[in-house]
């Protein structure tokens, strides 16, 4: 019909402009947002808070009957270097892993804080003891017999956390960050003070503010 060719002849050939001006305000889209976050990194210039163990006490770790037996207590420092951003943790807990076996995982029950600009935090005594069924193969086993005769014990701590930054007036929403890992070389005491030999210890893998 006539109506179909006058539509097909007006219709068609201002498809492709219509599309290249979707793609055209599409990609100024994009541009204009990345341009809004690098001037908003700019402002704040984001870095990653600094977590170390200060101190540890391993009381207890012995091994029987497929069983671990540990008393492990921890101080940790949470320093937040940032001029401009502040972070609110809203629930911490501790993970603790022997030889890729995990045997303990703690909430921590301290309230939720904030933490200031240049501001460093203090965690005491986080606690971590207790039994747990654990499988250790022949070359595990060997190594945890090696480890008890130096006295000494590579014990892997992991941090989760579930935080909130504060850029200025603007808060995001509570997220989850990746596993802070803090790998410890820790002897073994007969008392609650902290066995001679232990040194601070910086964790890694922080990516609380940029979790990739």
């Amino acid at each position: 019909p006539f109506s179909r060719i006058v539509f097909l002849f007006i219709v068609q050939p201002m498809t492709p402009r219509f599309g290249a001006r979707c793609f055209f305000c599409f990609c100024n889209t994009i541009l204009c947002l990345l341009l809004a976050l690098f001037i908003f990194w700019l402002i704040f210039l984001p870095k990653e808070p600094k977590f170390t163990v200060s101190n540890a006490s391993l009381t207890q770790f012995n091994f029987n009957n497929n069983t671990l037996y540990y008393n492990l207590a921890l101080n940790i420092t949470i320093q937040n270097p940032n001029k401009r951003v502040g972070i609110y943790y809203r629930h911490i807990q501790v993970i603790a892993n022997y030889r890729k076996e995990r045997f303990s995982m703690v909430n921590l029950t301290s309230p939720p804080f904030y933490q200031g600009h240049k501001n460093t935090t203090f965690l005491h005594d986080v606690l971590v003891e207790g039994q747990q069924l654990v499988e250790f193969g022949e070359h595990e086993l060997s190594q945890f017999n090696s480890e008890t005769s130096a006295g000494v014990y590579n014990i892997d701590v992991k941090l989760a956390l579930w935080v909130r930054a504060r850029y200025g007036k603007f808060k995001t929403a509570d997220y989850g960050s990746s596993k802070i890992d803090c790998k410890l070389k820790v002897p073994l005491s007969f008392s609650e003070t902290p066995a001679t030999g232990f040194n601070t210890t910086k964790c890694g893998n922080v990516y609380v503010l940029t979790n990739p």
